[in-house]
C-alpha cells in the first residue's frame, strides 16, 4: 500500500515500516477518546535516538534554573539547522526530521490535523491523509478505482461492478 514511500526508505524491513505507518494512520483517524492527538514514532537506531531524546513533561520549565528559562537560550535539543521542514509544521515534525538527520532512524509523525508524515535522512519523504488512504484501501478490497490528480486534490472514483445480466 505504501510502495511510493517504502521505495525511498531502504534501511528497514518494509513489513515493519508498513505496520508502523498503518498504526500511525489509525491513530490519525481515531485519535484518543474521539479527540485528535499528535504523536511521534522513530524506527531504528534506538541507541542513538535514546541518547538524543528527553521526555517532555506537563511543565517542562519546572525545576530549571532561571538562566535556562529565557527564549533566547540556544541550548535546545531539536535544532533544525540541518533539516528543511515545511512552514507550519511544529516541534514534533522538527524533532522527527532532525532525529532522522542525525541518526539512522526514520521518523513518523501523526499531526493533530490528522496527517501522517514520514521523515528519512532529515527530509519529508511522504504525507498520508487518512481519509484518502482509507478510500484507496477500500477500493483495493472492492476492486479498482480511478485516481485523478487536480492540483493538490486527489479524487478517487470507484469502478462500479456491473451486475450480471440475467435473462
Amino acid at each position: 500500500m505504501f510502495e511510493s514511500i517504502l521505495c525511498q526508505v531502504t534501511e528497514y524491513n518494509p513489513d515493519v515500516l508498513e505496520s508502523l505507518i498503518e498504526l500511525a494512520v489509525e491513530i490519525a483517524r481515531e485519535g484518543r477518546e474521539g479527540r485528535r492527538v499528535g504523536t511521534l514514532f522513530t524506527l531504528g537506531d534506538e541507541t542513538a535516538v535514546l541518547a538524543r531524546s528527553r521526555p517532555l513533561i506537563l511543565d517542562p520549565l519546572s525545576g530549571h534554573p532561571e538562566s535556562s528559562l529565557h527564549v533566547t537560550n540556544l541550548n535546545l535539543d531539536a535544532v533544525a539547522a540541518q533539516v528543511d521542514v515545511p512552514l507550519g509544521l511544529g516541534s514534533r515534525h522538527i524533532a522527527a526530521a532532525n532525529m532522522s538527520a542525525v541518526t539512522k532512524a526514520v521518523g513518523i509523525v501523526v499531526s493533530e490535523s490528522s496527517v501522517v508524515r514520514l521523515f528519512c535522512h532529515g527530509q519529508l519523504v511522504g504525507e498520508i491523509i487518512p481519509e484518502v488512504w482509507m478510500m484507496d484501501h477500500a477500493a483495493h478490497l472492492r476492486g479498482t478505482a480511478k485516481r485523478e490528480q487536480v492540483g493538490e486534490l486527489t479524487i478517487l472514483t470507484p469502478t462500479l461492478r456491473q451486475a450480471p445480466i440475467t435473462k
